[in-house]
């Protein structure tokens, strides 16, 4: 009878200090998150030396609530998992060197994860993967589609040229003097408001799975500055509902296109971006007619959490991938390179 296997996760690549245990790389056993977004709010957004101090603040309490959760001890993990990359480089190394110095003490192997492809593996803690499969990945610094062919591969078939989605939220948000984080705040209006104005839809080539969401962002701040100077009153409701459905519409057609051209069987979607709801919605609506299983994760596991670098790390461990004590955070970490390390 096979062993069961123990993986222990630490996420510190913004504001959230997170560590999860997850058995057998999709029996999340606990996944404690300590939010900064109290802190940020007054600021409009992160600040990153204040998020690097905060994870020194929190990581030792985090990481004890984990394993009293689990009931369980550092002795019992197979590995120590830990995101390196991409991210904020302070917050990186807050969880990077945490990681390191379990592994030194207790004698266990440390594995390096790419970010982006926890939020992938988030939703293998939902349902098995079957491949090959497209994932539309939109988070406040990524917008990508990611076809895999197999675990622990990753080709970009396509990804923004300026502004992703997530950023296009928090700036359209700011200009609507919306408090942070913004991107929920825009989806809750947009469901109720009306589509009452036609802004942009950056198409680019016609073969081409890019985006661009920066004329898209651009537009909106003219409408509300010219507006305003005109003295017009624009309700913020119709504005989110119709930015949100250029947006929506963009990520959701594109997705769809490439999912046809590459015969996938599932479709994908990580990434806090994920939570949307017009996006949740929209992306239902395009495949349910399709033979492609669409998986979306719960709204828990959208979010920046160690459950999913959990998740992605028990591949890497089970694929023999390791690092050493040199180990160190990557804030540019690319998803090729990351790929290519675990061919």
């Amino acid at each position: 009878m096979k062993k069961d296997q123990y993986i222990i996760a630490i996420e510190t690549s913004c504001d959230e200090t997170a560590v999860a245990i997850v058995k057998n790389g999709t029996e999340v056993i606990s996944n404690v998150v300590a939010s900064q977004i109290e802190s940020h709010k007054r600021f409009g957004g992160v600040v990153p030396e204040i998020a690097s101090r905060h994870h020194v603040e929190q990581m030792t309490v985090v990481l004890e609530e984990a394993f009293e959760q689990a009931g369980l001890t550092i002795k019992d993990m197979d590995a120590i998992t830990v995101t390196e990359g991409p991210g904020l480089v302070g917050a990186l190394l807050v969880g990077v060197n945490t990681a390191k110095t379990l592994a030194f003490a207790n004698n266990k192997p440390i594995i390096g994860v790419h970010h982006i492809a926890g939020h992938i593996y988030a939703n293998r803690l939902e349902k098995e993967f079957n491949f090959p499969l497209l994932a539309l990945v939109v988070s406040g610094g990524h917008t990508e589609l990611i076809l895999m062919k197999e675990h622990g591969s990753f080709e970009i078939i396509g990804e923004t040229r300026d502004d992703a989605a997530g950023e296009a939220y928090d700036k359209v948000a700011r200009t609507l003097q919306l408090p942070y984080p913004g991107g929920p705040m825009i989806d809750k209006l947009a469901a109720e408001g009306k589509e009452t104005i036609d802004f942009p839809r950056a198409w680019l080539e016609d073969d081409s799975y890019d985006f661009s969401f920066s004329g898209l962002k651009s537009a909106v701040i003219n409408k509300l500055h010219n507006a305003e100077q005109r003295n017009e009153e624009l309700k913020k409701e119709d504005i989110a509902a119709s930015f949100q459905a250029s947006v929506v519409e963009v990520l959701s057609e594109k997705t769809y296109r490439a999912a046809m051209e590459h015969n996938v069987k599932q479709v994908i979607v990580a990434g806090g971006v994920a939570a949307n709801r017009g996006l949740r919605q929209a992306l239902e609506d395009k495949f349910k007619e399709t033979s492609m299983e669409l998986l979306i994760p719960p709204l828990h596991l959208c979010t920046d959490n160690a459950a999913m670098i959990a998740a992605a790390g028990s591949i890497a461990f089970e694929q023999g991938h390791r690092a050493g004590l040199d180990l160190n955070a990557n804030p540019s970490l690319s998803l090729e390179v990351y790929s290519d390390r675990k061919k």
